[in-house]
């Protein structure tokens, strides 16, 4: 057992990048990549015919996105890891490959050793990302910071400006003064890191604090 070669599959709808990527690792001892392909249905017959320890996967191929073809395969073969392998750096698709089963995601300027790395990391159960993905997954998104707790004042003000409705307006409606309405305003766009109300508007949207907007 020992002396098991890691089996590695390629699927990339680019010829160039699967040639480039046999030559690199079948040069380490210890990896073996026994097949390759270039579209998500020949990868689908295959695995369900034959024992995979490592796929590299693309996420654009010409019949499947590879996000949604990593869920499939790992409905087919648990077993198998899956490492996406793709020029897509947004953070949203990372979480989404790592939701859907992937244990890694590379993008395709990853060097040799880091890629060796990864691949034996993720043999041994390991979730891995090469260095760039792991500082874009490291820097919180919006989506990530903590719910703003708002005043029930806040919470009308917030719903009046997602109407579209001015500072005089709402102070207006509510028996403010203007200066009054101003000053929650800023206090939300401070609550919700926002640089204007469109943003803080948009954030609030996201948070389902707005109602229309859930």
């Amino acid at each position: 057992m020992e002396n098991k070669k890691i089996n590695i599959i390629i699927v990339d709808d680019h010829p160039i990048v699967i040639e480039g990527l046999k030559m690199m690792l079948s040069s380490q001892l210890g990896f073996t990549v026994s097949q390759s392909f270039t579209s998500g249905s020949e990868i689908i017959d295959f695995i369900k015919s034959h024992q995979v320890d490592i796929i590299l996967l693309d996420i654009t191929l010409p019949d499947a996105n590879g996000i949604e073809l990593c869920r499939e395969i790992k409905k087919i073969s648990p077993a198998t890891s899956v490492i996406m392998f793709s020029n897509r750096s947004e953070r949203s698709i990372i979480m989404q490959s790592i939701q859907n089963g992937a244990s890694g995601y590379l993008l395709k300027n990853t060097s040799i050793d880091e890629l060796v790395v990864c691949i034996q990391g993720a043999y041994s159960g390991n979730i891995v990302f090469c260095n760039e993905t792991g500082k874009i997954l490291s820097k919180p998104s919006q989506n990530d910071l903590p719910v703003p707790r708002l005043t029930k004042r806040e919470k009308q003000i917030l719903q009046m400006l997602a109407e579209g409705k001015t500072s005089i307006m709402i102070a207006d409606e509510l028996f403010l003064s203007p200066l009054t309405v101003d000053t929650h305003r800023k206090n939300l766009l401070q609550k919700f890191q926002a640089k204007n109300s469109i943003e803080l508007i948009k954030l609030a949207a996201q948070h389902h604090m707005i109602e229309g907007n859930t």
